[in-house]
């Protein structure tokens, strides 16, 4: 199982990018259950944050709507995740919160790898991070 990054579905859903193809051929794969691949609730939030923020509700609500079609399952962010986040922020004290977050639910819910085009979470040792194309 992974874990797939808000980036991911963000690019698939936006405007013309080199990484949009990429993101949107794993989501296809991911649909047609190619791929054993979750979100955790925090990517939700990101979703309706990162929308609501630049005034582009519509097109957050059709991707919330998307992301919860793909990923029926959300994995909860559990007070375990946050103590591991937190000592994850301990650690690494130029990481973001959510990448904390994402990287202590992959540990807490032993996804193999967190899929993402954001290179931050190549600092969490024992996280492997994987990009859109490199997904078996």
């Amino acid at each position: 199982m992974i874990l797939v990054d808000a980036n991911v579905l963000m690019y698939a859903a936006g405007a013309p990018h080199r990484l949009k193809r990429p993101s949107a051929d794993l989501l296809d794969r991911i649909a047609r259950g190619e791929v054993d691949a979750v979100i955790d609730a925090e990517i939700l939030q990101e979703i309706l944050h990162r929308y609501r923020a630049i005034n582009r509700w519509q097109d957050g609500r059709q991707l919330y709507d998307l992301a919860r079609a793909l990923f029926p399952g959300i994995l909860p962010v559990t007070a375990e995740v946050l103590d591991g986040a937190r000592r994850l922020l301990d650690a690494h004290p130029e990481a973001s919160a959510r990448d904390a977050v994402h990287a202590a639910a992959c540990r807490v819910y032993d996804a193999e790898a967190i899929c993402s085009w954001d290179r931050d979470f190549d600092r969490f040792e024992g996280l492997r991070r994987v990009e859109p194309g490199e997904v078996a």
